[in-house]
């Protein structure tokens, strides 16, 4: 299922069903169809409280829903566990990583029809939503591991900095935002590095032949 996606991966279906995938390595009972349903539900129940269909309401009942009512954020308590980057499982804890998070976040913000791009940042994964409905337009970055939170440019390099306990680069390239084939590939690094601290040789072995096909087709 994984490789059949690699080239689709700049798709919402394609980005999905690629993340489902991965989480077949440990989750054998891990189903795309359950976890689009949960993805959809959720959208429907932003799109039934806003028949104007204005893209700020959009965006507030978003909020509503997944961080008031579902209570999405981030599992600083366990945050190293690779449950946190399997979709599926943080669909059921609510509960996972930035880039998991921030996901979950795109893949509904655009079913209800709002357009939003992650953010490849250093040490920590955004949401980029744009917001076209504002005066002057322009952009709103979101924290999705944090409850939702809404920054300007200078605040997120400030929450940056915090995470990754040094100085960053405050221009648009660590704002860069994230292609399909980025996103992916920064999944699969995490695990990486979690089955390597816990020194999981057999399923780092699967990550990287994962990223290594990744490679292979994206080149």
């Amino acid at each position: 299922m994984f490789a059949a996606q690699v080239e689709r991966l700049d798709t919402r279906d394609g980005l999905l069903r690629a993340a489902v995938a991965m989480s077949m390595h440990e989750l054998v009972d891990a189903d795309f169809r359950a976890v689009d349903r949960a993805l959809q539900g959720y959208a429907d129940r932003v799109l039934a409280r806003v028949p104007s269909g204005r893209p700020q309401a959009l965006l507030a009942h978003l909020h509503d829903v997944l961080f008031d009512e579902e209570r999405f954020t981030g599992n600083a308590d366990d945050y190293y566990n690779p449950l946190n980057s399997y979709l599926p499982a943080v669909l059921d804890t609510r509960r996972g990583i930035p880039i998991t998070l921030t996901l979950i976040y795109r893949d509904v913000a655009e079913r209800v029809g709002l357009r939003v791009h992650g953010v490849n940042a250093p040490g920590h994964f955004l949401a980029c939503v744009e917001m076209d409905d504002t005066p002057g337009g322009g952009v709103l970055l979101v924290d999705p591991y944090f409850k939702g939170r809404s920054m300007s440019g200078p605040e997120a390099f400030d929450r940056l900095e915090r995470v990754v306990g040094q100085p960053v680069v405050r221009d648009e390239t660590t704002l860069a935002l994230a292609s399909g084939t980025h996103w992916v590939a920064r999944m699969l690094a995490n695990l990486q590095n979690v089955f390597g601290q816990q020194e999981r040789g057999d399923d780092l072995t699967a990550m990287v032949e994962l990223s290594r096909l990744l490679q292979a087709r994206s080149t």
